[in-house]
């Protein structure tokens, strides 16, 4: 695992942080996975390689997966420490399948027209990674399948109204067009880093679907799988003080400084998460606002 645990400690993303709650067997599986999902995000994100060259390569890193789901002989270094997690936790080539198409479709689309659109590219990014970790974390009902949808769902909304700017400076534009005209706000104005009265309404919207996926997913985690999902569960904890905080400052992510959570922050949410299993809680710590 030395290549994936590298990759997943450089990151120092807010899904990595959330591995800290795992038995070792589980976390070292989760660096494999989150080390594969960074991988091909990368190909698809590194704009100064022609975009044929990163269809070829993501093609590539499709046909490697499915040689280790196949019990074969991955060529890539990260598929060969992952193979032994995909056996053991029998990870389906289906998901990572539809995991890589979500990778394309940022190669192909930069506008989406409609939520439904972004829902089906939601969906492949987000919802799929937590389809093949509630794998890895183990359940007991079936119901953790739509847990994990709505939680993925409703972290990529999050994540979209955060980097909007970042975004827009890529020329992406992950908000619904047909959001965009309802609330009379322009490419032009995303693409300017304009902020306005409107957009704050149109950044409202959005977190208003975010916030109906973060209760939906509350709702529909079974009780008796609470436990196992310790790790997802802190992921919604941390993306949902996130997106208040997103709220409080009015969706202006225009400015020169990020808008974020603090190291602290995290910290006492990673507390939070563990009193909550330590005591057998049966409450989630976000969608209650």
């Amino acid at each position: 695992m030395q290549h994936s645990r590298a990759l997943t400690k450089k990151s120092a993303s807010n899904l990595a942080l959330a591995f800290i709650l795992l038995p070792r067997e589980k976390r070292d599986a989760m660096s494999a996975l989150y080390a594969f999902c960074r991988a091909v995000d990368d190909v698809a994100d590194e704009d100064s390689v022609p975009t044929e060259t990163r269809r070829e390569q993501l093609s590539a890193w499709r046909e490697d997966i499915c040689r280790a789901c196949e019990n074969k002989n991955p060529q890539f270094i990260l598929n060969q420490e992952f193979q032994p997690v995909i056996q053991q936790f029998k990870l389906p080539f289906a998901l990572f399948d539809e995991l890589i198409k979500g990778c394309e479709m940022d190669l192909d689309t930069l506008r989406y027209e409609t939520d439904a659109q972004l829902e089906l590219y939601c969906h492949r990014v987000a919802s799929v990674v937590g389809l093949l970790s509630i794998e890895i974390f183990g359940y007991k009902n079936s119901a953790c399948h739509d847990y994990a949808v709505n939680l993925g769902q409703a972290l990529q909304l999050t994540n979209i109204l955060r980097d909007v700017k970042n975004d827009a400076a890529r020329g992406r534009i992950y908000l619904p067009q047909s959001e965009l005209k309802k609330f009379g706000v322009s490419e032009a104005d995303i693409l300017a880093s304009k902020y306005s009265d409107n957009y704050f309404q149109l950044a409202t919207s959005v977190a208003a679907r975010a916030k109906n996926f973060y209760a939906l997913a509350q709702k529909t985690l079974p009780p008796e799988d609470r436990r196992a999902m310790v790790a997802a569960e802190l992921m919604g904890s941390v993306y949902w003080q996130l997106l208040l905080k997103l709220e409080r400052g009015k969706f202006n992510v225009f400015g020169a400084t990020p808008l974020k959570l603090s190291k602290p922050h995290k910290l006492a949410l990673i507390f939070g998460s563990w009193l909550r299993f330590a005591t057998r809680s049966t409450k989630s710590n976000y969608g209650n606002a």
